[in-house]
């Protein structure tokens, strides 16, 4: 890595970034101290017996900074009572008091709790969605008048020993950094050091920073600029990684672990927060379990050092492949499903994974997480299959089964010479085996796709390894990335090749994904995790994004009730995005590229937005799902389900 695009240690061997030790409270953030798992309380902070005994169910779960919600003065006020209960009941977690539009709530607030977390979008700065033509000298004068609105925070900061994030967030960025620097990474990374600088005037250094975004390749990108700039400048502050609005259920932890397990690969990472639209309690056991994967990581089988990187860590750019039949060029990431240990093989099998045979129509039924190839080694597939699904054999056994399939070798087979599809061939290969010998075959043979897989302990960065050794020597054969796992539950695997296969996607790698997973849960739940680590990345969208926020005291409604109705009446909406936003602070900003917003402006009052634009305000809340119907249809998006 050259120092222009560097953002960590090392692109092979696994180590975390040194950044400085902060305090918060006597929980230490940074240095050599663990990654520190936190989260954020979903009560009325008004109401203090509500949100102690959310904030002890989230501590006895392992949070280890509790995070509340001050939208005023009375807000922060009440952080007190909070602080007093937890503190009688022998809790001493530090609390994290979250100001948005109230420079006044975070005065109040830094004089009780151990940590204040600023938004500089909309700290000081405003967010009317207007472009203005702003001149360096009146560029220069709002950063002034920002500034001293800011100096009498960090003044009670540094009296009280208080910390503070400055975390930017993709959607809220203001009106000011929009002008100059647009919808952009580095617009969200010069929105903080903005901050960060006058912080630094006044001698302030207990900081932690994040850059949040609910597009995991916005978030990944924005957090290895932002270590950029700081390296640049001398900086050296802690990181809080997050992926804001993830979601629920498995589209939420996939989606959290593609982001923030991708930063966590390259040692980013000081805390972190899971954000899920579920109880708050429920967000640690995911935030530990993608924690747990770094223990002892650094001992990990020695990877060849990248003298020359050719991917852009900072901005998307897939990587160039030849097309073999429908993988690579500029076809989206296939899906390869793994029967290889299955003990028998019907038409019944396939239903896992998205096809469905109708016996009375003899036909097939095809869904839009339908795989895209299957593998089944040495087993045989005796009946007719779907003509959009591949049957990949052992190269031995397709021999005898030519048609209507494809073989899958090794690499040893196929420097032989031996008999080859002439249409396409899987070579199964790790980087110890990728030779320049092999390099040049590959680059003569426009039918072979490689499987890749990896045993090294840091397999990520051992598969990036054989990523970049192909593309400087200008191979272009298209690449499925494959990994094996064993013995885990569904929710491990989620997390584990959404971090392992996702980090890859994120700097577009990868021509398809194929998760071999044995005592991993069911195939439909692994063929469903293959389609939604493609669809967190961005990469192939298959089914309705919800872009939900994970609820706070600011809440204006049940978010996980509501989410819950607009899922089961809008999940047929393939690649559509829809934004549910408790309040107005993750309302049309935080929803970033929603296509449709759901935003709560009121008790019992939605308001509808198409992109960014508000379309009917104050709707009651009884209507506003069917409203939310009505305005999708207007615009020509909705589809009946079948």
């Amino acid at each position: 890595m050259s120092f222009s695009n560097k953002y960590c240690n090392s692109l092979t061997k696994y180590s975390r970034l040194l950044t400085r030790e902060i305090k918060v409270g006597n929980l230490g953030i940074g240095g050599n101290n663990p990654i520190r798992v936190q989260s954020m309380t979903t009560t009325d902070t008004m109401n203090t017996q509500a949100t102690v005994e959310q904030a002890i169910r989230m501590i006895e779960a392992g949070c280890e900074l509790v995070r509340i919600t001050a939208p005023s003065k009375k807000e922060a006020e009440n952080l007190a009572n909070i602080k007093s209960a937890l503190r009688k009941k022998g809790y001493e977690t530090p609390l994290v008091a979250d100001i948005h539009f109230t420079p006044n709530a975070a005065e109040i607030a830094a004089t009780i709790v151990e940590k204040v977390r600023i938004n500089p979008g909309n700290y000081a700065d405003k967010k009317k969605f207007e472009e203005i033509a702003y001149t360096d000298e009146s560029y220069a004068a709002e950063l002034e008048r920002i500034k001293e609105r800011l100096i009498p925070l960090i003044a009670i900061c540094k009296e009280h020993g208080t910390a503070m994030r400055i975390g930017t967030n993709h959607g809220s960025l203001s009106d000011r950094i929009m002008s100059r620097y647009g919808d952009s990474a580095i617009g969200m990374v010069e929105s903080a050091l903005e901050f960060l600088r006058i912080c630094r005037e006044q001698d302030y250094h207990d900081i932690v920073l994040s850059m949040k975004s609910s597009n995991t390749q916005v978030v990944v990108q924005a957090y290895r600029l932002l270590v950029n700039k700081m390296q640049e400048e001398g900086m050296d502050y802690p990181l809080h990684l997050g992926v804001t609005e993830a979601g629920e259920a498995e589209d939420g932890r996939i989606k959290s672990a593609v982001g923030i397990g991708t930063l966590l690969e390259d040692g980013l990472g000081d805390t972190i927060r899971v954000s899920l639209t579920e109880e708050p309690e429920f967000e640690i056991p995911v935030a530990q379990e993608l924690i747990k994967r770094y223990e002892g990581r650094a001992e990990h089988e020695m990877i060849k050092e990248i003298e020359n990187n050719l991917i852009t860590p900072f901005e998307y750019s897939r990587r160039k492949t030849n097309e073999v039949l429908n993988i690579g060029g500029k076809n989206v990431p296939i899906v390869m499903a793994d029967f290889c240990l299955k003990k028998d093989i019907t038409p019944a099998s396939f239903f896992a994974l998205g096809y469905h045979y109708s016996v009375p129509l003899d036909k097939w039924n095809i869904t839009d997480a339908a795989c895209d190839y299957v593998f089944v080694g040495d087993k045989i597939v005796d009946f007719e299959t779907p003509g959009t699904l591949g049957i990949i054999y052992n190269h031995k056994t397709w021999l005898s089964y030519k048609d209507n399939s494809f073989p899958f070798l090794d690499v040893k087979t196929y420097l032989e010479g031996v008999e080859l599809s002439d249409r396409l061939n899987v070579l199964y290969v790790t980087l110890p085996e990728l030779s320049l010998e092999l390099i040049e075959k590959l680059k003569l043979d426009t039918t072979v796709v490689l499987m890749i897989d990896t045993y090294n302990n840091h397999g990520m960065a051992e598969q990036r390894r054989l990523f970049i050794e192909l593309m400087n020597n200008d191979c272009k054969t298209p690449i499925v990335i494959g990994r094996a796992y064993g013995n885990l539950t569904a929710t491990q695997l989620q997390l584990q090749a959404a971090t392992d296969m996702g980090a890859l996607l994120i700097d577009g790698l990868g021509d398809g994904i194929f998760v071999a997973a044995e005592d991993c849960g069911s195939d439909q739940s692994i063929n469903e995790t293959a389609f939604g680590i493609l669809q967190a990345t961005r990469t192939r969208i298959s089914k309705t994004e919800y872009i939900s926020c994970p609820s706070c005291g600011r809440t204006l409604f049940d978010l996980q009730e509501t989410t819950a109705k607009i899922r089961a009446v809008t999940a047929h909406l393939k690649g559509l995005k829809i934004g549910i936003m408790g309040c107005i602070v993750n309302g049309p900003g935080e929803m970033a590229d929603a296509d449709y917003g759901y935003v709560g402006t009121g008790i019992g009052k939605i308001t509808l937005y198409k992109e960014k634009e508000v379309v009917q305000r104050n709707i009651p809340e009884a209507e506003a799902v069917a409203s939310l119907i009505d305005l999708i249809k207007e615009h020509g998006d909705w589809v009946d389900a079948e």
